[in-house]
């Protein structure tokens, strides 16, 4: 049956389908349970990742990055600079060392094995925290906007760390970076220049001028060696300011994302867990799931503390600050690819870093959902 790419179609639009009445009964993320959904498919009827998956559900990623950078308010990243800096580097920091001395002084990974770990798991979900935000409707708020400026500053951090530590640097890697830097400065000018010369058109050229954009950086970044997702961000910061005077651009390109493509990058996240491998390695998954958990629980919760964040308002931001999906899966599968760990280890760290898509989400949502999200949910 899944050789029949209209049926197989048929079986992964059922599966989120699914995840969304599950989600509404429930009042959790449809992210969340779209992993969890796609966890129980890919170990019960199998869900093979074919090509035209796996793009889809990179597609949706980038999407996703795009729209969460376009969130980003830089008036109030400005007025809480101290917060969204702080935050997001203490929350890449900590449990990159923690993690990567518990692989290598607990566990005897070699260095090199020992700094994947770390890398993998210093992550924050752009993708998992932005869904959740639009849900709950947290991101037109303040604090909304300040976690997902912290969560790009953690990522970040991430994605030099592997840079810096693994990658080797080329002309090719520098004329990436330019030609990304000069598009993002040209961009808060050219792109409502744009919109304004097409207007909203039926065959949706702003969409279109849009994706050409991220399709083209994001073939340079993989052409370099990098990812594909890395310039998004970047880019929906740079048209925010424009997306803010016109809303119904990111409206429409956000019911494309999460109507067809993120389910496939969700649903194909929990397909990866292997049960036996959490069977297997639920030691060591517990404890990477643990020693990310805690050591941004000791980073971040004080620094809510310091920056004035209600009790729970800081609670759901270390929580949320805390989960993993996108960078974590990228920088294992990096590890595995050059040969830096074996299977196993990328099985566990896999695990992990979609344990932490899921363990914090849930307790964020049930248990320390700041009031304008609670309210949004029981409309």
């Amino acid at each position: 049956m899944m050789d029949n790419i209209w049926l197989a179609s048929a079986v992964w639009i059922g599966l989120a389908l699914a995840s969304s009445l599950i989600s509404i009964r429930l009042a959790l993320s449809v992210a969340l349970i779209e992993i969890v959904v796609g966890a129980f498919g890919g170990n019960l009827i199998g869900l093979p990742l074919t090509p035209w998956v796996n793009y889809l559900a990179g597609l949706g990623a980038i999407l996703l990055t795009f729209l969460a950078g376009a969130e980003v308010d830089m008036e109030v990243v400005r007025r809480n600079l101290g917060a969204s800096i702080g935050i997001g580097f203490v929350s890449f920091l900590l449990p990159y060392l923690g993690c990567m001395l518990a692989a290598r002084y607990v566990l005897g990974w070699p260095w090199p094995q020992a700094q994947i770990a770390g890398i993998s798991l210093s992550t924050t979900s752009v993708a998992v925290v932005y869904a959740v935000m639009v849900e709950t409707g947290l991101n037109k708020t303040e604090l909304g906007k300040i976690i997902l400026a912290a969560c790009f500053v953690t990522d970040l951090g991430t994605v030099l760390a592997l840079g810096v530590v693994f990658a080797s640097f080329t002309i090719w890697l520098l004329a990436f970076a330019a030609a990304t830097i000069v598009v993002v400065a040209l961009l808060p000018k050219a792109g409502p220049r744009f919109f304004a010369l097409v207007g909203q058109r039926v065959s949706e050229p702003q969409i279109k001028f849009l994706l050409l954009i991220l399709f083209a950086l994001g073939g340079f970044a993989s052409a370099v060696g990098s990812e594909a997702v890395l310039p998004a961000y970047l880019i929906g910061m740079a048209l925010a300011p424009a997306f803010q005077h016109d809303p119904e651009l990111p409206h429409r390109m956000r019911v494309i994302a999460f109507a067809v493509l993120t389910p496939f990058y969700f649903l194909k996240a929990g397909s990866l867990v292997e049960a036996k491998a959490l069977v297997s390695g639920a030691l060591l998954i517990a404890l990477f799931l643990g020693m990310k958990m805690a050591t941004k629980f000791v980073g971040i919760l004080p620094l809510t503390r310091y920056f004035r964040f209600e009790n729970r308002e800081g609670m759901y931001t270390t929580l949320l600050m805390s989960t993993g999906l996108t960078f974590g899966s990228i920088s294992a599968l990096y590890g595995l690819t050059h040969n830096i760990i074996d299977q196993e280890q990328y099985t566990i760290l896999l695990t992990s870093v979609i344990g932490s898509a899921v363990v914090p989400t849930v307790i964020a949502q049930k248990w320390f959902l700041p009031k304008i999200g609670l309210a949004k949910q029981e409309v």
